[in-house]
């Protein structure tokens, strides 16, 4: 083509990409909740952990910390903290041990004689009202006096600072200058958003709703603020992860330039060359767009680095170019061999879309259609817009030498034997488990954060992050019967330190049943009157200051039964629908555990309750989450790996040359997984994810160095070619092995063994190594 021809396509395949980018980015919705990269639950069990990570009560709460200032100022900024979070559409519910009046607002103040146990035990007759009054007197004598005098008249019988200790946490912190601290000294809050704890955006908006509300109180800049809990950690972490990702991002990107600098010595061709994988990138994400809607980050992070295999197709078109050949021609040589390695990775990446998890389908989709368009731009594009003058890879200086110094290596036929018997002895008696299945090993949070997360649940009294209580009914108004009997049952096992408390839905609201009971027991208005004017008889109250008492419970003797439904419209209302959830035409109860002690006393008593009530272990549903997810992906590569035999056997026309390419990849896959196991590392789903991709590159160089031309500079070529695509995967990979993150450790640590692996057999095991 000439050199006009060459810019007009340069131009056209820019503009379509430029086309295409500015689609792609007006449609693009980027998702943050990490459910999405969970496996489907299979079990009832799995359920509630799904439901329990994103929606349950104690993956919302936000623990807060006071600190550095002295104490009264530190309760001055907890008391305006907790008043401008109340006020902030993005909390739910605001605790600091105040007395918080807005908690009973006008839809719950009506109800508070049918929500309190008072009447349980004790009518509401003349001894009772004159124990209650002269207790008042003696409180408007005392500091609290400007709390109390308010709500006389209306609550003599202060039911509704009863109902605020009720609902307050069942094992409360210390109480200084009316608001909580720790033994440290510092003041304490807990603030439950309305946001998935696993959503990190939604969470990063209320978390920073929550410090411009403190950094807008007085004298706040004398004082520290600190943060812990799920939703935290969810925001640190997906941040922590953007920063490696982008550091490591520049530092590879800039590395891998001055490579392809110096491997082919053109700035144009360092341009040029990033157009296939452009191309793959932009497709991707289009085949995203519209079939998912909404993309995970994650997804595009993990799919960026996966599909830099692409790179590898460019690389091998401009390292095989030869003098007085155009770069069409040598494509066209090439491209049986790039065909195969494409679509061995494709039928590798088929295993992630038949797990059945949305983020990992999506990582699937964006890879696949990715690797088919960069090949194919590759094969089609890039030759036509190649300059045409180059360095023939070849001559370069030093190459000749090297490859006849790889070619004399000694081959005993015996070492691949050797080599899979050790990789498989290790792998079968290396101690420690194989397999990686609880996903707290995986957190990247750093473990002071950890500590200083459990000293202040401690603190609190938050809910135990391990273990729920569940109950079950026909019907709502059942789970909270149910919760109403059980609770005696709990209070022993509190009793006997099984655990610290609980908080159970009863706590709330008591069933229709309790409630019905209670009304029956307020007196009529004249009843009421007669025994309120006996109590007042010499103490130093107005006949008529409490008449909106009496106005009120002669109100509670006709109100209809509060329900869940209409609880969930009041300030409480989050808080306890988050602890009711209708599955499979039946209730079933979250009741927050606190400081579990005996686990195996608790599972006794449940087996007690007929099946009623059971304790859900967490940690062990997520194990058994992970363990089926994983069995899952096995069986889909089990799968994959049949096809991608076939797809070779097929492509290299004989099952002897597609021996010479499948075996050191194999024996490569083994090693890897014989180092790990070795060193002590459980495996996790990230490195079969890893694996996966190592066995892709170790495919690509096995089917070159197979290949046999009979022409020492065309092995010269693949040797260039190989070697810069294995320099260029252990600068990214080797990069993601010293990232803080496990997660993106354990992915570099992996490809950047397999890769060195791969490239070692592919070159000792190749059949013509020996051959001028």
């Amino acid at each position: 083509m000439s050199l006009r021809a060459r810019l007009v396509l340069l131009a056209l395949w820019l503009a379509a990409l430029a086309t295409l980018g500015v689609g792609v980015i007006a449609r693009l919705h980027v998702g943050t909740d990490l459910r999405s990269f969970m496996p489907p639950p299979a079990t009832a069990d799995q359920k509630l952990l799904m439901d329990a990570i994103g929606e349950g009560p104690g993956s919302r709460l936000l623990l807060i910390s006071l600190s550095g200032a002295p104490p009264e100022r530190l309760a001055a900024l907890s008391r305006g903290l907790a008043a401008a979070l109340r006020r902030d559409a993005h909390f739910a519910q605001v605790g600091n041990g105040a007395f918080d009046a807005d908690l009973l607002d006008n839809k719950l103040l009506p109800y508070r004689y049918l929500l309190s146990p008072t009447l349980d035990a004790q009518p509401l007759d003349a001894a009772y009202l004159r124990d209650q009054l002269e207790q008042r007197l003696d409180d408007l004598g005392s500091p609290a006096a400007a709390l109390l005098k308010p709500l006389l008249p209306r609550d003599p019988t202060l039911e509704t600072l009863k109902l605020a200790e009720r609902w307050a946490p069942p094992k409360s912190p210390e109480l200084r200058d009316g608001v909580w601290f720790s033994p440290q000294g510092e003041a304490l809050l807990v603030a439950q958003t309305r946001a998935s704890g696993f959503d990190p955006a939604a969470q990063g908006v209320a978390q920073d709703a929550l410090r411009r509300a403190f950094a807008a109180l007085p004298d706040a800049a004398a004082a520290t603020l600190a943060l812990s809990g799920p939703g935290y950690f969810t925001v640190i972490v997906n941040a922590s992860t953007r920063a490696e990702a982008d550091r490591i991002g520049r530092v590879t990107t800039l590395g891998f330039l001055l490579m392809l600098l110096a491997a082919y010595r053109s700035f144009a061709v360092l341009g040029i060359t990033a157009l296939p994988l452009a191309s793959g990138a932009l497709a991707g994400l289009a085949a995203l767009v519209l079939g998912f809607g909404e993309v995970h980050g994650i997804t595009l992070a993990f799919g960026f680095t996966l599909l830099g295999v692409a790179q590898e197709y460019p690389i091998r078109v401009l390292s095989h170019r030869r003098a007085g050949a155009t770069a069409l021609a040598s494509v066209r040589d090439l491209w049986p061999l790039l065909l195969t390695a494409i679509a061995s990775a494709c039928i590798a990446y088929l295993a992630f879309y038949a797990s059945g998890v949305t983020g990992l389908k999506q990582l699937a989709v964006f890879t696949i259609v990715g690797l088919l368009v960069a090949g194919l731009a590759t094969r089609y594009l890039l030759p036509r817009v190649l300059p045409a003058r180059f360095r023939d890879a070849a001559d370069m200086p030093g190459l000749g030498a090297l490859w006849r110094w790889l070619r004399a290596l000694p081959r005993p036929r015996w070492l691949p034997a050797l080599l899979a018997i050790a990789a498989a002895a290790t792998i079968a008696l290396a101690p420690g488990p194989f397999w990686q299945n609880d996903l707290a090993a995986l957190t990247p949070v750093p473990q002071p954060l950890l500590a200083r997360d459990a000293a202040l649940r401690g603190a609190l009294g938050a809910p135990d992050v391990r273990y729920l209580l569940v109950l079950q009914a026909a019907d709502a108004d059942g789970v909270l019967a149910l919760s109403e009997r059980l609770a005696p049952q709990l209070d022993a096992l509190v009793a006997r330190r099984a655990l610290d408390g609980v908080e159970l839905p009863s706590r709330y609201l008591p069933g229709v049943a309790t409630q019905r009971a209670r009304q029956a027991k307020l007196p009529d208005r004249a009843t009421l009157e007669a025994a309120l004017a006996e109590a007042q008889v010499e103490l130093p109250f107005r006949p008529d200051l409490f008449a909106p008492f009496v106005a009120d419970v002669e109100a509670a003797r006709t109100l209809p039964p509060l329900t869940p439904a209409a609880f969930a419209r009041t300030p409480l209302g989050a808080r306890l629908d988050a602890m009711l959830v209708p599955r499979d035409g039946r209730w079933l109860g979250l009741a927050t555990l606190i400081g579990v002690r005996d686990a195996a006393a608790l599972r006794a008593w449940t087996a007690t309750t007929g099946g009623a009530a059971r304790l859900l272990d967490l940690k062990a549903a997520s194990e058994s989450l992970v363990a089926a997810y994983r069995a899952r992906i096995l069986r889909a590569l089990a799968v994959a790996a049949v096809l991608l035999v076939l797809t070779v056997t097929l492509a290299l026309r004989g099952a002897r040359r597609a021996w010479h390419v499948l075996a050191p990849m194999t024996l490569a896959t083994f090693l890897v997984l014989a180092v790990l196991r070795g060193a002590g590392v459980p495996l996790s789903l990230f490195h079969l994810v890893a694996l996966i991709l190592a066995a892709g590159l170790g495919l690509h160089y096995a089917l070159f160095f197979e290949r046999d031309t009979g022409d020492a500079a065309e092995q010269r070529r693949t040797l260039h070619a190989t070697l810069v695509c294995v320099a260029s995967a252990v600068l990214v990979f080797g990069m993601l092995a010293w990232s803080s993150l496990p997660v993106l450790r354990a992915i570099g640590l992996t490809v950047a063994l397999g890769v060195g692996f791969h490239f070692c057999l592919s070159i000792l095991m190749a059949p013509h190594a020996r051959q001028d």
